[in-house]
């Protein structure tokens, strides 16, 4: 057997699109496509607001370009923590967005309040809109969720765990000791020593870091992925420093 070549990935695994109420409109497949390669982004994962409705149409836009686009979503769990789900297939996340579905509160969304829920196509046409509320808590458990997701072969973590709505330390104050976390996610605004040194229990964790991209300049691109390529079962291993797979955060 030939070992693979193992290569460096630069990623932002935290991009939201339309669909996303608290995002800008302008985050459409074509753009979202064209900043993170303006970046110097090779991989970036699609994970808005309980919802993975506009995946698809961002893989098609990247379609015949050096860009790979993982299916994904940021679960708001019942705790209102915020976490990256995250997957190698659309079949993946459909199977999730069932389950997410059915732990939603039967609440609707107020477009003026919190803005528009746009699913749209590969050149950011307009499609439809998601009536549901999107920017709430649905009624899965940490627990529960991600052990939904590591039973549909997905990589689990909890996002932005330093900020002070919906990330995990402020929110409960500690790390969870029943769930197994393969790493954790800082926000942009803190840099991973700062971080362990605010939250010592990071200390014993593998760290990430995202843009947590709303925006068109909130691309990052700060984590570096030595894998041989980009997928969820390479990622894991990078993230536990096997068989010479890593990830670094650069500035």
């Amino acid at each position: 057997m030939i070992a693979r070549k193992l290569s460096t990935f630069r990623a932002d695994l935290h991009v939201h699109t339309v669909l996303s109420p608290c995002a800008a409109v302008e985050m459409i497949p074509p753009i979202i496509v064209a900043e993170a390669l303006k970046c110097g982004i090779d991989l970036i994962a699609i994970t808005d607001h309980n919802h993975s409705a506009n995946i698809e149409a961002v893989q098609q836009a990247a379609q015949g370009t050096p860009l790979t686009v993982l299916p994904g979503m940021e679960l708001q769990t019942k705790e209102e923590v915020h976490t990256l789900c995250l997957f190698d297939t659309l079949e993946q996340v459909m199977d999730m967005q069932k389950i997410v579905d059915n732990h939603m509160p039967n609440l609707k969304n107020d477009p003026e309040f919190f803005g528009e829920q746009f699913v749209v196509d590969a050149s950011g046409n307009f499609i439809r809109r998601v009536e549901q509320m999107l920017l709430v808590s649905c009624q899965l458990t940490m627990k529960e969720a991600s052990e939904i997701v590591d039973r549909l072969g997905g990589l689990f973590i909890p996002a932005h765990v330093d900020r002070v709505k919906f990330g995990l330390l402020p929110v409960l104050g500690l790390l969870p000791t029943d769930i197994t976390f393969s790493a954790l996610e800082i926000s942009r605004h803190i840099d991973p020593e700062s971080a362990r040194k605010q939250y010592p229990q990071l200390r014993t964790h593998t760290l990430i870091q995202d843009g947590d991209v709303h925006f068109r300049q909130d691309f990052l691109g700060s984590s570096f992925y030595t894998i041989t390529e980009p997928s969820i079962e390479e990622i894991r291993q990078a993230l536990t420093g096997k068989n010479g797979r890593n990830i670094k955060i650069k500035p």
